[in-house]
């Protein structure tokens, strides 16, 4: 009989591509916090609403480029808070180092939400 427990594991450790600026992404491992589908459908659905207060807030007017990487920044800070709960960097996961992190890696939020999907994308695939 297979060894498999109905209850996940309440974390995973994925490595993610960290982009650099002028070299290849850097893998680090990331471990994030598991949530089952509707966990995670509440989560999306909770992004969702951000962007769209985002674009709610900008509407009517002709955003600056500062303005625009400024709620960027935010909405990437946030997702990688939402789905991170350890890292293998060298700095303490905290809401300043996941700030620097996001306004220095331009795409880590994509990568990192892109990860953390792809793990649910292939645990559907049977790995």
């Amino acid at each position: 009989m297979a060894k498999f427990s109905i209850a996940p594991k309440p974390t995973f450790t994925v490595d993610v591509a960290i982009p650099q600026v002028g070299d290849k992404p850097a893998m680090v491992p990331f471990t994030f916090k598991y949530r089952d589908r509707t966990a995670l459908a509440e989560l999306f659905d909770s992004w969702k609403d951000r962007a769209e207060a985002i674009g709610e807030r900008f509407k009517g007017m002709e955003p600056t480029i500062s303005e625009i990487t400024a709620a960027e920044v935010e909405q990437g800070v946030e997702q990688v808070k939402d789905l991170v709960v350890g890292w293998g960097f060298g700095d303490k996961l905290s809401d300043e180092s996941i700030t620097a992190l996001v306004k220095s890696c331009v795409g880590v939020s994509d990568a990192v939400v892109k990860a953390y999907s792809d793990a649910f994308g292939k645990a559907r695939l049977g790995n």
